[in-house]
């Protein structure tokens, strides 16, 4: 959803099929996002080595930043969600049914730990999912207008 409200979705099941696939995605330098995701999971300094300047190339020294620290705060959360069993919110589980299945998220060991939604919160998330991409376009817009608002890849360099 947030890509959608960034204006730059894409197909996001083709990420699970790694780099080689990831540019067929639509999104922005996604083999490059991919890549790093890939060496940084795996612990592959050498590769990461070599993926650094071709981020900050195509993204920007804050670019490198920010995909730096988004894939460590997930690496962070999944393996304490891993690890003390914390299953998916059933706000979150109920409004991103599709994506779940898209990205087959259920393939994981961990979402043992989450229940499958409810028919009522199946029915909640269908009628619901049309307005979540449009509210969350209308917060980010509203984020970028305020002084010091949205990302910064989003601001000017200084």
């Amino acid at each position: 959803m947030s890509s959608q409200a960034a204006g730059t979705a894409g197909d996001l099941r083709v990420l699970r099929e790694g780099e080689a696939r990831a540019a067929a995605s639509g999104i922005p330098h996604a083999d490059l996002l991919v890549a790093f995701a890939d060496a940084l999971v795996a612990r592959d300094e050498p590769r990461l080595a070599t993926l650094r300047p071709r981020l900050v190339d195509a993204l920007g020294p804050d670019g490198l930043l920010e995909t730096a620290a988004v894939a460590a705060n997930f690496q962070r959360m999944v393996r304490i969600a891993d690890a003390t069993g914390i299953p998916q919110d059933a706000p979150v589980m109920t409004l991103a049914g599709d994506l779940v299945d898209a990205l087959a998220l259920r393939d994981f060991a961990s979402a043992g730990s989450t229940p499958e939604p409810r028919l009522l919160q199946r029915l909640a998330g269908a009628l619901l999912r049309p307005f979540a991409a449009p509210l969350m376009t209308w917060a980010a817009r509203r984020l970028r207008t305020r002084p010091g608002g949205g990302h910064a890849s989003d601001r000017p360099a200084r």
